[in-house]
């Protein structure tokens, strides 16, 4: 068997072309239409492979030990359930970290929205929100693992340990560990006294797919139980694009009366849920601007710190808004730089 794909695990390579040969004729597939179709920031990849009567498969290699597809597999079937729009598990084998997956197409979110006209971009948004209701109201927030205090305190300790210490090798003196411990306190405080529902944890215009069946969702492995403003502060205030604030009240206000029609838990104040909002993103910020550095000098993906600036943005614009965020603000200053002091353009 040849194909254009590389394998740096040769036993890696001959387990799946073992496991190829034997699906194939189980699904029609046509092993020499095999080609790469997308990678993320995980040990994860994807396959496309063509079917014999035209249809388009995905493959999913997730080598373990590094990558789990149980729960991937695990969600997929609750999304599905609830009405939803995720690719379906065709085959699979755990052990080995294979998956042949429905294909979604290629038509992703953010290409469209990145060169949408204002008319069009507020159609695509409008219909991302309306499926996060449908996610949250269907997806039983039981069915999946907490986002308790420990985990929203080990992202946010990425911040620190990649970005502020291996990014720009900056060492706080006690009195800057100890405001920083204050302001982490504080957002991991206001995550927990959420009302709690399904959450994706990435539902961002990447990793939503433009289908004929409403938006297709992908990456959902990491779903867990957590705060109820945490997709719609990752959709509003995204990693590759970003809106004018008046942008982002307006589908903040269309989401929340949806939400709220539908019964969904949020607080009957507009005000006070955008302000839980706002301290929602802003751990999820720290979180991912831990998280690029962490990709570009674990891992080799240098690619991602191209847009710290967006997020340091994000962040100080948040820190500067609300009092008790304010020794954030002080935290930032010296690491941000040009992108805060002079204003980044969203």
């Amino acid at each position: 068997m040849t194909h254009p794909i590389a394998w740096p695990d040769l036993a890696r390579q001959h387990a799946f072309e073992r496991w190829l040969e034997d699906v194939a004729p189980r699904h029609g597939l046509d092993p020499r239409t095999l080609a790469p179709a997308s990678a993320d920031a995980s040990f994860r990849r994807y396959l496309r492979v063509a079917g014999r009567d035209g249809t388009s498969f995905v493959i999913m290699d997730a080598p373990p030990p590094l990558e789990d597809v149980r729960p991937f597999v695990h969600v997929a079937g609750l999304i599905r359930a609830a009405g939803l729009n995720a690719p379906q598990v065709l085959q699979a084998d755990v052990g080995q970290g294979f998956l042949l997956l429905d294909d979604l197409g290629e038509r992703v979110y953010l290409r469209a929205l990145q060169g949408a006209r204002a008319g069009q971009a507020d159609r695509l948004m409008r219909a991302a929100l309306d499926a996060l209701v449908r996610f949250q109201q269907h997806v039983p927030a039981g069915a999946l693992p907490p986002f308790d205090e420990a985990l929203l305190g080990r992202e946010l300790d990425w911040f620190p340990q990649w970005c502020v210490q291996r990014e720009f090798g900056v060492q706080w003196t006690h009195a800057q560990q100890a405001a920083w411990q204050r302001v982490r306190r504080l957002l991991i405080a206001s995550a927990l006294a959420q009302p709690v529902v399904a959450v994706h944890a990435d539902w961002m215009p990447r990793n939503l797919m433009l289908t004929d069946a409403g938006p297709g969702i992908l990456d959902f492995q990491d779903a867990v139980a957590g705060p109820v403003t945490y997709d719609l502060a990752s959709l509003l205030r995204d990693a590759f694009i970003s809106w004018d604030e008046a942008q982002e009240i307006d589908w903040a206000v269309r989401w929340w009366e949806q939400a709220r029609r539908v019964g969904l838990p949020v607080h009957a104040d507009f005000g006070e849920f955008w302000r839980a909002l706002e301290w929602m993103g802003l751990q999820r910020h720290l979180k991912v601007l831990g998280v690029f550095c962490r990709l570009k000098h674990r891992d080799g993906k240098p690619h991602y710190a191209t847009d710290l600036p967006r997020f340091f943005a994000y962040a100080n614009k948040v820190a500067m808004r609300y009092a008790p965020l304010a020794p954030l603000a002080r935290l930032l200053a010296p690491l941000s730089g040009t992108p805060v002091q002079a204003g980044f353009t969203f």
